[in-house]
């Protein structure tokens, strides 16, 4: 009894210590995210944005390899051995290779399919990043397995600050297009080269793939739920450079590419830590539940004010950020934070259902999802790209109830329970933004219009919160006096 209550109170430590630097991490990565979005923003033009929008996929995938896959596999192993790792290692350089080779010669039918030769070696060279990922997979499950947050954070710090740097001054010398794509490469590489300074572990020439074919079964299917879900969420980029210009492509991403930063900021802070927790917990029904609620009131208490107060802020903020030319793209941030605050809830409740073994029913709903997604977007392409956005938003709310019956069914958590931890944080953020947007209507000062907006807003917010006696806001600040009194 003794040593299981140590057990939790370790892991109860391990997942502050988690939240917290998966908080600031993301933290640092977003606002440095940001510094670069305004500056590229104001050097690149919509069509740039459009180009690199058209194959930003690609890149996605290439990062999704150190996230997904084997990853999860050695993740949900108990006590992953050398040989078990090792294994991993060497399938996936393997695979890294052969992937680039193939889309290597892949390149011309891109471009063909937008109609852009500029694309093939603009293809190529994004591709790189495959490569790259490759070698980062079984470092990156290793700090992920024990929990070192901090060691993860850090190195996405450090990688993000060389390839802003490496994006801001091929854009400021006039490369276009290839200031992102150098941006998204440089990224991965650096990331993997961090990941191995912070990993101790390293790979031998004994190549078995023994355990690779054990986890191949739940493995592949992660990794295709992965991939899928990466084409889910950029299917408009994919389909919009098809059937409107790079222009309109351009500025349907930046729309994206900004609402994205905030529920990232959000998900990143609990995506280091909940899925170790809820695999470790896996064995005990009632307190992997208590963990999955928990994480869902403290996902929620962040996720509504911060993706409805963006929404809110968008048209001042594209404005005096990255100028007027962007200024289309400031309703399509409104129409995309509705959904993206129900996308780090998706994120928890399909990590629960991964932490069952359950990888195939994950994998089929992400699919079922990009199915649907798909056809509705050609259906409705000849509509605009406005009903194309509100279509995509309602089919990714709709979809946060698929996540959650499919984890109830696995966990016990009921509607009631839903309900009672998302619902009372949505409707308090969504009535605080009403109240926030009628006390300020009357200004005309974009600035000073902006930060009335973010100051009253979260000034009202707190007081919701902290009237209805809030149980995760004391505990955050009782984690954070606490911390400073460690410091003191």
């Amino acid at each position: 009894m003794q040593e299981n209550k140590e057990r939790m109170e370790n892991l109860k430590d391990k997942t502050a210590k988690g939240l917290l630097w998966g908080g600031f991490g993301n933290g640092m990565q977003q606002f440095l995210g940001l510094a670069a979005g305004i500056v590229l923003g104001r050097l690149l033009s919509p069509d740039d944005y459009g180009l690199m929008a058209m194959i930003v996929v690609f890149s996605l995938i290439a990062n999704e390899l150190q996230n997904s896959g084997f990853k999860v596999a050695l993740t949900n192993l108990d006590a992953p051995t050398s040989r078990d790792y090792n294994s991993v290692f060497w399938f996936n350089t393997m695979m890294g290779a052969l992937m680039y080779v193939i889309l290597f010669f892949s390149a011309p039918l891109i471009a063909g399919y937008y109609r852009r030769p500029e694309l093939i070696p603009l293809c190529r060279y994004a591709f790189l990043g495959f490569v790259f990922s490759s070698f980062g997979v079984v470092q990156s499950a290793y700090l992920f397995k024990n929990l070192m947050a901090r060691q993860q954070a850090q190195a996405n710090i450090m990688a993000t600050l060389v390839s802003v740097a490496v994006g801001v001054g091929t854009a400021w010398l006039g490369f276009g297009y290839w200031a992102i794509a150098s941006q998204n490469v440089v990224y991965i590489g650096t990331n993997t080269l961090l990941l191995w300074h912070y990993s101790s572990w390293r790979p031998s020439f004994s190549i078995d793939f023994g355990p690779v074919r054990k986890m191949f079964r739940f493995s592949c299917k992660i990794l295709l739920s992965g991939i899928f879900t990466i084409l889910n969420n950029n299917i408009l980029n994919v389909l919009l450079g098809r059937y409107f210009s790079a222009h309109a492509t351009g500025v349907y991403n930046q729309a994206y590419q900004w609402h994205s930063k905030v529920f990232y900021l959000i998900q990143g802070s609990v995506q280091v830590v909940a899925q170790p927790v809820f695999v470790d917990l896996r064995s005990e029904k009632e307190r992997q539940l208590k963990a999955l609620r928990k994480f869902m009131r403290f996902t929620s208490f962040l996720a509504f004010p911060m993706m409805f107060g963006f929404g809110l802020v968008s048209e001042e903020f594209i404005v005096l950020t990255i100028t007027e030319v962007w200024q289309p793209s400031a309703i399509l941030i409104k129409y995309l934070s509705v959904s993206g605050a129900f996308v780090p809830l998706s994120f928890l409740l399909s990590n629960v259902i991964m932490s069952k073994g359950k990888s195939g029913v994950y994998m089929w709903s992400t699919i079922c999802l990009g199915v649907i997604q798909v056809l509705l977007m050609i259906a409705l392409h000849s509509y605009g790209i406005h009903t194309m956005v509100v279509a995509y938003v309602c089919v990714t709310i709709a979809w946060f109830f698929v996540w959650h019956h499919l984890a109830g069914r696995y966990t016990g958590y009921g509607v009631l329970m839903v309900l009672s931890d998302v619902l009372p944080f949505c409707l308090s953020a969504f009535a605080v933004m009403a109240l926030t947007y009628f006390m300020t209507s009357g200004i005309t000062n974009l600035y000073l219009l902006l930060i009335s907006r973010v100051v009253i807003a979260a000034a009202l917010y707190y007081l919701v919160r902290r009237a209805l006696r809030c149980e995760i806001l004391n505990e955050c600040i009782g984690f954070a006096k606490s911390r400073i009194k460690r410091k003191q």
